[in-house]
This record gives C-alpha cells, sequence and structure tokens, in this order.
C-alpha cells in the first residue's frame, strides 16, 4: 500500500500503510497514559488488529461503549470523562478513537473538553469516518435527536486511515460512507462523480479515498470554522440530517448516516433544479445513481412537520432561516440557500413519490 500525507490544519492525514507513522507519532510524544475508545463492534472486529500492527503499544487502558448513533449523547460521554478520571488521565493523556463516525464524533468532543482538552487522534475503521467524520476538526454529540447539536472545532494530533478495515464492513455499511463520496463529486469535481459512476461500487481503494479525503480537506483548510466555502460540504445535509433524526427517533432499524444524505441529497437536487439552475437531465442522473443504492425509504406526510422542526433547529441556520447548499451544476455549488417550508415539503412528497 502506498501512504499519502496531507498537510491539513496542523496535522497529518495518513491514508494506506499508516502504522508506521503512528508509531513513529507514538513513539516521539511519549504520552503519560493511553487510552483507545472503542464501541462493542470495533472492540471485538478491529481492536485485535489495530493492537497487533502496534506490537510497542503496550501499555494502555481500553473505553468500550456501545455501539449506534443513539448512544452518542451527553450520558455515554460522562461514562469517558468518568473513565478517563477514574483511570488517572491527565493533560500528558492520549485518546486514541478507533471505530466509525459515532466513535471519532464523541471521543474528539470527550478529549476536547475533558481538563479543557487533551490530545487524540483519529484511527477510523468504516467508510464514512474515513472519507468525512474523522477529518476537519468537528467533534460533536446530539441531543433530542438532533444530530451534533454540541460540539467544538477541535483538530486531531493526526488521522490514520487503514483501508483493510473495510474487509470488516458489511455492505450496507460501505455504502453509508460511499454517499459521502458522492457528495464530494457532486459540490466540487464532477470527473470525481462520473467515475464513481463507472466504479458502480466494485471496490474502494486508497486512492479514491485519498481523493475524497483530499476535496474535505481543501475546504476545511480555506475555512476551518466553517463561516463561508466549507458550507458546500452540508449538501444533502439539512433535509439528510432532519431524515437521520426522524428515523433514529421511531424506526427500529434506523437510517445509517449515508441511507440519509442520500434522501437528503435527491430532495436538495430538485431544490437546487427549481432555485439554483441545476438542469433536469442532471438532476434525473443524480437520483437515478443514488436511487440505484440506497433503500426506498417512505417518509410519512404525517412526520414533514417534525421534519420541519428538527431542521429549524439545525446549527447551519442563521438569523431564523433554514439554510441549504445547493447545486448549480454537477461539480459546482452555491451555499447560503434559503427555501420556505412548502418548497421543501414539495421536496418530500416529490421523493415520495418516486416509489408509487
Amino acid at each position: 500500500m502506498q501512504t499519502f500525507i496531507i498537510n491539513s490544519e496542523g496535522y497529518n492525514v495518513y491514508v494506506g500503510n499508516s502504522y508506521g507513522p503512528l508509531q513513529t507519532f507514538l513513539e516521539e510524544k511519549k504520552y503519560a497514559k493511553t487510552f483507545i475508545l472503542a464501541d462493542t463492534n470495533t472492540s471485538e472486529k478491529c481492536l485485535p488488529k489495530f493492537t497487533e500492527k502496534l506490537p510497542l503499544l503496550k501499555e494502555y487502558d481500553i473505553i468500550e461503549i456501545d455501539a449506534g448513533e443513539a448512544h452518542k449523547n451527553i450520558d455515554y460521554c460522562i461514562g469517558i470523562w468518568k473513565m478517563l478520571l477514574d483511570f488517572g488521565a491527565g493533560r500528558d493523556s492520549l485518546l486514541i478513537n478507533l471505530g466509525g463516525g459515532m466513535v471519532t464524533d464523541m471521543g474528539s468532543f470527550a478529549a476536547s473538553t475533558y481538563k479543557r482538552g487533551i490530545d487524540f487522534i483519529q484511527v477510523p475503521t468504516t467508510l464514512l469516518s474515513q472519507v468525512d467524520a474523522s477529518v476537519g476538526g468537528k467533534t460533536g454529540i446530539d441531543m433530542d435527536h438532533v444530530k451534533n447539536i454540541i460540539g467544538t472545532f477541535t483538530n486531531p494530533e493526526a488521522v490514520f486511515i487503514d483501508t483493510d478495515f473495510l474487509y470488516t464492513l458489511p455492505r450496507r455499511e460501505l455504502l453509508s460512507g460511499f454517499a459521502e463520496m458522492i457528495k464530494h463529486g457532486l459540490i466540487c469535481d464532477s470527473g470525481y462523480y462520473f467515475d464513481l459512476q463507472s466504479n458502480a461500487m466494485g471496490s474502494v481503494d486508497n486512492a479514491m479515498i485519498f481523493h475524497s479525503v483530499n476535496i474535505k480537506n481543501k475546504i476545511v483548510l480555506e475555512d476551518p470554522k466553517e463561516r463561508n466555502i466549507r458550507k458546500a460540504l452540508n449538501f444533502g445535509h439539512t433535509i439528510g440530517h432532519a431524515v437521520e433524526s426522524y428515523s433514529l427517533a421511531h424506526d427500529k432499524d434506523p437510517l445509517l448516516h449515508g441511507e440519509a444524505i442520500a434522501i437528503g441529497m435527491i430532495c436538495e437536487a430538485w431544490l437546487s433544479h427549481t432555485k439554483t439552475g441545476l438542469e433536469e437531465s442532471a438532476l434525473t442522473d443524480i437520483k437515478n445513481f443514488l436511487l440505484a443504492y440506497y433503500p426506498n425509504y417512505r417518509i410519512p406526510e404525517g412526520a414533514f412537520a417534525e421534519l420541519a422542526e428538527f431542521m429549524k433547529k439545525d446549527k447551519k441556520n442563521e438569523k431564523g432561516t433554514i439554510n441549504f447548499t445547493l447545486l448549480e451544476g454537477i461539480g459546482k455549488f452555491v451555499i447560503n440557500q434559503t427555501c420556505t417550508e412548502e418548497e421543501i415539503r414539495q421536496a418530500l412528497v416529490l421523493y415520495n413519490g418516486l416509489f408509487k
């Protein structure tokens, strides 16, 4: 495997054979204590491989939490803080977040706030966390089913991506991450978008992951606090996050993040067609591509008001309006777009109409 190094805002992202750089990092830093945060899935499937690849990492404590977005809340975060406190973690300690987006989001938040901040690194184990959640310095937990409403902007010391972890994932989890890769192409790189179409999820290699990470990294470097261009990364997420929150609150088997974002991208592509000039042929292309891979999820019309309330609570909003990033074309985004509740309702109705 080839190792890529991306010089980000004060830290590096390694893609591929990252254990050599990680071993060097640990040897140079000489932390007093090391902790590994993992959920029940990664503790079983990823932790043994991770520790095997780092023979010099002999002394560490494991903090294990339940898997699933439903557990990314203040109660579980308090549990992490208590474990750090009980095990004597100080500001000279390191937290290794080994897992998917839930682990990297919540672990980063716990580390950034414990004793006003201890060092942490990301070792993302899902495609979603490798191409999106672990990069960019956002930390967060959910509250009242509102996604990432509590959090900080705090950079990790480094991100180490081992694509071999992807072999532990079911196809549904791979597709969840693939949705964010599609988004990267839609907002910034039409050639990449069409390459992903031709790939058809046959494989996801280091180069593809690097390409997605590089797109996000360039945007974050230009706007680390999401004041301007970084809002481009929110395409599909205004409606998508609301649908994800609704599903978490009501479904026995909730939608995964990427599945909800795929719904959001279809709806917001339609809004782009009506408001920012996305051509009908592009809308059809986006719709057909996403529908080929993501589940048909009929949204009850009685849920539209609840979805609107979730959108109103979204952290991206400004001046009391629901804020969107839309498309002018494939590979061309436009930020700070507002839509009325009626326009949003029409988008949801049109999405439901795709499954008659």
